[in-house]
């Protein structure tokens, strides 16, 4: 591939992704946000979480401390961690590198 090709497909992508993330506020900059765009905005983030969390520990393997150990003890870091500080990407951000830790340590 041609370096010309990669970048224009990477303008392409960025133009793509700023696209949908302004379309909303162009359709609705002039009227009221239907009441289903406002309980879907206060609703999903809470769900999106949860199936993350779902995802996460889908493969944990519980046949040995080492399979399931570090999930636990890394998943606990991220609850205290967030209850405490209600920082969403600080939480992400440690509780992975703690995962990442114990892995390494079991």
């Amino acid at each position: 591939m041609s370096n010309s090709f990669i970048l224009i497909s990477i303008a392409i992508m960025s133009i793509v992704t700023a696209l949908l993330r302004f379309l909303p506020f162009l359709i609705f900059r002039n009227r009221k946000t239907p009441a289903i765009i406002s309980y879907l905005g206060t609703v999903l983030p809470c769900a999106i979480m949860g199936m993350l969390v779902v995802y996460c520990l889908k493969g944990v393997n519980f046949v040995g401390l080492e399979g399931w150990i570090p999930a636990l003890l890394a998943s606990i870091c991220v609850v205290l961690l967030h209850v405490w500080k209600r920082n969403t990407l600080l939480s992400i951000i440690v509780g992975t590198a703690c995962y990442m830790i114990l892995v390494r340590l079991f």
